[in-house]
């Protein structure tokens, strides 16, 4: 299995709730595709360098997984299709 990180920024009108839902659905699907979750970092909410889809501000969220290239596939492939993400990257971590 591989190590991967994946770092996304939720939209900023997300309540805890509602990130902590978003959180919960990507440590889910990684879970269900025969990963494992290691270490979930929320670091809150902070002004981006740039404007994303009309937005200042946004959630950072940062996930450390273990898993085939198919769970990453579908990983990037959800969080595509996401509303509530506004950018996202995975990227695989050094051997």
């Amino acid at each position: 299995m591989r190590q991967y990180e994946v770092m996304f920024i939720l939209h900023p009108e997300l309540d805890e709730e509602k990130t902590a839902a978003a959180v919960e659905k990507y440590t889910g699907l990684i879970q269900a595709g025969g990963g494992s979750v290691g270490n979930v970092e929320k670091w809150g909410k902070r002004r981006l360098a740039y404007e994303i889809k009309g937005q200042r501000e946004g959630n950072y969220v940062l996930i450390q997984f273990s898993g085939e290239p198919a769970v990453s596939s579908e990983v990037d492939r959800v969080m595509k299709i996401s509303d509530e993400v506004l950018r996202h990257l995975i990227v695989r971590k050094g051997d």
